[in-house]
């Protein structure tokens, strides 16, 4: 008879040697992950353990031999690293930062950044792509900068997923068992050494919730859990996959993040300024917030403005679809609750997230209503965001939708490749680093000599093509393919080829397989005898995202014809290493989503650093960068209604351009060296690296909304809410009686013969009912004529002149008028000293001329 065996787990360190101890402390700092220095400390001791366990340096001292320690701790040249590491990391934690040398009157406005995945290193996998990278990148120059800041996220039991590829070349998706003992975090504990809990009430009970603490540099990001011993198995499953489960799987993690998100950094006493909502699926926060400021006594508009005034708001999805929608009857089953305790109806509730188009109560507007500050990621997609969310502000133009853009930037030291690093400090200098943003030092990567930087490059494309080719026999090994087939992969690729990389997710919108509609075309490319082209494809697709998967299998089908067998590699796994891989080795970065969906596109940022030429649509940041001599460009920046003539267009262009320009510049050789090359190599590095890294994203962040937003927020916050609650009654008299407000008359001075320079004038007479004339302007707005209103419009105030009869006011003005045809409108709004925003009261009303 079998009988159940039961058994723990528990994880212990070795006795480090007193002259090392402080390994375990790297360990559990994530500052290792952009320190080459560092990650060579272990990797000295092991190196063959260190890649074994995916460069997780809490599970390398958990499985070292103690002799290996014992034996570092003996050597000489080991010892003389391991104190110049420590000290270059002592003057890193302990030095005067950026913002305390900036903003000295500030270091105690924190920033507490929500966000559903954080992507710091792959010895932590609880990311799936961009967004949760750009959140870990986020979180790295906060710590060079000095931010005070802390991360709040989701710890996943399972991540996201692995992926592997069967013989068949469909995506199976592995969901590992993470023993959160074995990564570089610890559980928050209180005073008494026992650990931190919070409470998150669900439709079914109560959620426990236990926090830990992962340290990225200087700022914390602390993650909550909730498969714990006595959870109810619904509540364990919440953070058991990012992005797994069912709609209700869905809300409840959105839950969690927003509501158990303020709760845990109540219970650990923190007291955030500024709330930053990195996507939608924070928003809850702000739920939570009003609530606890209504238990506290303020009226729910109050609370709202208070909560309004302290948040900002970032969004990536340039896809209506892509925003985060749930049901009326889901949101009744888990708010229905809470409605008494925020003081509202059902319908107050459902209007600070109701999308009229979706019929559903829509994050993004909930977050886009509760945010002082709103922005996109690139300037192309904040013109799609304030096109996508142009129905919220009826009366306004697309143009002038309070939807600002910060360009997506990536941190430097992580993504830079170490060979490549050191020629920066040669030619450069030491503290390179420290000055990303200062473009001018970035003029001397033109004094590494070509011959140089050429081979520099080759060798990281060698060592790329050796280690894919290892991924790829693993793979055949796996899945049990032939010996032949797998000793054949040892002939796969070559250093001298044109190499084109595409590593990315496999959503549908990214068009992974659109350079296959010409095979014969391709096929001539890649098999050309003197200048022949190779691909290499990375990336997941959703495991619900079926047409995403047939994109992987259509490519591995592709890799497996007689034609283009060794010359095209899907690799399987992708992740922040086999990125890393990709993006210092190829020669070429490939990106060609259909515009204008691809919000930003950081890996296009990532390869251009290391000199991997972009060849991208003008989509996401590509046009803010492409300046004709830094990369390559697909097709033309315009927007397309037909998405089959778009991919035509698109097709032909890409084929075109990698035959006409793309191949001719790379083979055009001189002793193996293609001079053209290396200079738009430079060019790239050269330009790509102070304009997009997240040390200029972050600094952006600071001085454009944190700031503003941390003083604002005290501000609404003071005196019982004094400022919070005069805005909220000036928005409810003002929303009461705009319908009053109407145009009794407009005139100008005479239009005709009029020549640039020369001034109109302007007179007209507002019926503003009760409203006092103060509390408003009247403008005139002008500006190019386009198809959706104005472009580029221009608002010039006119003054209050007198008050021709009650409740009727005349202003007056003139604006000086440009060269050319223009359109032009006179309205009025309601201002207030204490607005952050321009339309925050989006009442306008126009004149009919």
């Amino acid at each position: 008879m079998n009988s159940l065996i039961c058994f723990n787990k528990i994880s212990v360190m070795p006795v480090l040697p007193e002259r090392i101890r402080r390994l375990s402390e790297l360990a559990y700092n994530m500052w290792f992950s952009w320190s080459p220095d560092a990650q060579d400390l272990f990797r000295r001791i092991d190196y063959r353990l260190w890649d074994l366990v995916s460069h997780n340096p809490v599970r390398f001292l958990l499985n070292v031999k103690q002799a290996d320690l014992v034996e570092a701790a003996a050597d000489s040249d080991y010892l003389a690293a391991y104190d110049h590491l420590f000290t270059r990391y002592d003057d890193y934690m302990a030095r005067q930062s950026w913002y305390e040398t900036h903003f000295p009157g500030a270091t105690d406005r924190q920033v507490a950044y929500f966000s559903a995945e954080f992507g710091v290193h792959e010895s932590h996998p609880v990311y799936s792509g961009g967004l949760g990278v750009l959140a870990g990148d986020h979180c790295k120059a906060a710590s060079d900068r000095g931010i005070p800041f802390v991360g709040i996220g989701l710890l996943y039991r399972h991540g996201y997923f692995d992926q592997r590829i069967n013989r068949e070349g469909w995506q199976v998706p592995h969901y590992p068992d993470l023993n959160f003992d074995e990564l570089p975090l610890l559980p928050v504990q209180d005073q008494d050494g026992k650990d931190l809990f919070v409470e998150v009430e669900m439709p079914e009970g109560t959620a426990r919730v236990q926090i830990w603490k992962m340290q990225v540099g200087r700022i914390p990001i602390y993650l909550m859990d909730t498969d714990i011993e006595g959870n109810r198995e619904e509540f364990c499953r919440l953070t058991g996959q990012l992005y797994g489960g069912d709609c209700d799987t869905r809300i409840g993690q959105e839950i969690l993040l927003g509501i158990g998100g303020v709760r845990a950094l109540r219970t650990m006493g923190i007291k955030p300024d500024v709330y930053h909502i990195n996507e939608g699926h924070a928003a809850f926060s702000g739920i939570e917030r009003i609530r606890e400021l209504v238990g506290e006594g303020l009226s729910p508009q109050a609370a709202i403005e208070v909560v309004r005034s302290s948040t900002v708001f970032t969004t990536h999805t340039p896809v209506p679809a892509g925003h985060d929608v749930f049901p009326t009857e889901q949101i009744d089953h888990y708010f229905h609750r809470i409605y008494p305790l925020l003081k509202m109806s059902r319908d107050e509730f459902m209007a600070l997230g109701w999308d009229p188009g979706r019929q559903g109560f829509n994050m993004t507007v909930l977050a886009m209503h509760l945010a002082a500050f709103v922005n996109g990621v690139s300037q192309l997609h904040g013109e799609v965001t304030r096109r996508m969310c142009n129905w919220m502000f009826p009366s306004v133009p697309e143009e002038e939708v309070p939807v600002g853009a910060v360009t997506n930037g990536i941190h430097t030291p992580t993504w830079v490749a170490p060979p490549l690093r050191n020629l920066l400090e040669e030619y450069i200098g030491p503290n390179w680093d420290e000055h990303i943003g200062d473009s001018t030092q970035w003029q001397a990567v033109e004094k590494i000599p070509d011959k140089v930087l050429w081979e520099t490059h080759q060798q990281l494309k060698e060592d790329m093509i050796e280690r894919v080719r290892e991924r790829v026999k693993y793979q055949r090994r796996r899945n049990g393919e032939p010996l032949a087939y797998i000793q054949e992969v040892d002939q796969y690729l070559s250093p001298q080829t044109l190499t084109i990389g595409f590593a990315r997710r496999f959503a549908t919108y990214k068009r992974a397989t659109l350079f296959l509609r010409d095979r014969d075309r391709l096929n001539r490319m890649v098999n050309d005898p003197s200048r022949p082209v190779q691909f290499l494809f990375a990336g997941k697709a959703h495991p619900r995202d079926r047409q995403g998967q047939e994109f992987i299998k259509e490519v591995h089908e592709l890799a497996h014809d007689e034609r283009f067998r060794g010359k095209i590699l899907f690799i399987e796994g992708y992740d922040m290493a086999l990125a890393r891989l990709l993006l210092h080795g190829c020669d070429v970065w490939l990106n060609n989503p259909r515009r204008p969906y691809e919000a930003s596109g950081t890996s296009g940022m990532k390869a251009g650093l290391n000199g991997v030429l972009n060849f991208s649509i003008l989509d996401g940041w590509w046009p803010e960068a492409y300046d004709g001599a830094n990369g390559f460009a697909i097709g033309e920046p315009k927007d397309y209604t037909d998405w089959g003539l778009q991919d035509a267009d698109d097709t032909h262009s890409l084929y075109t351009t990698l035959e006409n320009q793309v191949i001719p510049t790379y083979y055009r050789q001189d002793n193996g060296l293609p001079s053209e090359w290396v200079q738009m190599m430079k060019a790239s590095i050269r330009t790509v690296a102070p304009r997009f890294s997240t040390e200029r994203m972050v600094t952006e962040y600071t001085e454009r909304y944190y700031l503003p937003t941390g003083a604002r927020g005290r501000i609404f916050a003071a005196n019982g809410a004094e400022v919070a609650d005069r805005v909220q009654a000036f928005k409810r008299f003002i929303h009461d009686n705009w319908s009053k407000v109407s145009f009794v008359s407009v005139s100008t001075g005479d239009t005709r013969g009029l020549k640039a320079g020369d001034q109109l004038e302007f007179n007209a007479v507002v019926n503003l009912g009760s409203i006092w004339h103060g509390d408003v302007r009247v403008e005139v707005v002008y500006g190019d004529t386009a198809e959706r209103g104005l472009k580029n419009p221009n608002a010039v105030p006119l003054s209050f002149a007198d008050q021709p009869a009650e409740e009727n006011f005349r202003f007056t003005g003139k604006i000086t008028l440009p060269q050319g045809t223009f359109g032009y409108g006179v309205r009025v709004r309601p201002v207030s000293p204490d607005f952050a925003q321009a339309f925050e009261l989006p009442e306008v009303t126009w004149a009919r001329m």
